[in-house]
């Protein structure tokens, strides 16, 4: 699972996107929450980072109202689900972040703990993910989004039983391939981020709240 995440670095600082172009300015987000614009950079060949709705919307829905359910698609299912078989195959991006957030459950309590989770040279990443394009009766294009998930390794199976799939930046060539692709032959891409390369701090509950999106979100406790 990744529900919530961070982009906080101003464009000129994201050092492993220098191949890509940016919008000129855009906010540091510190709370990104589903059914929200983010960045992604899809597999168009343009090399272009736009903003995505968060919440994959399949180009053959009937109501874009499914995309609150399509926020994360499990790397194990991909080339089974029709929801994202056929994204999987042909409409693969990057999901830029500097850091994600998940909720570590209590021992016999309802209380889950935010943790902040990052690498430790505290650069950005990406996410692979999922796009797809949907258009409305009255003719407008809708882009969408999905961030995929896998097992968690070992600093996050303390947090969760999942996690995203961070993909190296040696690998981002690959996953942004135009050509379509067996997922065979991406398989060895859908795997955990080595534990040794990142870090984690408990967070405040801000963060459970969408509309709280300040560097306060992101202090450690």
């Amino acid at each position: 699972m990744c529900g919530r995440f961070a982009l906080t670095l101003d464009p000129a600082d994201l050092q492993d996107f220098s191949d890509f172009i940016f919008p000129g300015q855009f906010a540091p987000r510190f709370n990104i929450a589903p059914s929200q614009p983010v960045l992604a950079i899809p597999n168009d060949a343009k090399h272009t980072a736009d903003f995505f709705l968060w919440g994959l919307i399949p180009s053959w829905a009937k109501d874009p109202i499914i995309g609150k359910r399509m926020i994360n698609a499990r790397g194990e299912t991909l080339a089974e689900k029709p929801f994202f078989r056929g994204s999987f195959k042909y409409k693969r991006c990057l999901i830029p972040a500097d850091g994600f957030y998940e909720w570590q459950p209590q021992p016999k309590s309802k209380t889950k703990i935010p943790h902040f989770i990052y690498l430790q040279d505290r650069k950005s990443f990406a996410f692979a993910g999922l796009w797809d394009e949907w258009h409305s009766p009255d003719g407008a294009t809708l882009r969408s989004c999905t961030i995929i998930t896998t097992a968690p390794n070992d600093l996050m199976s303390a947090l969760h039983n999942r996690m995203p799939v961070i993909l190296d930046k040696s690998d981002y060539a690959e996953w942004l391939d135009p050509a379509p692709r067996a997922p065979d032959s991406l398989a060895h891409l859908i795997k955990p981020f080595p534990a040794e390369k990142m870090a984690a701090h408990a967070v405040s509950t801000l963060v459970n709240i969408p509309v709280n999106d300040s560097p306060a979100c992101i202090l450690p406790l």
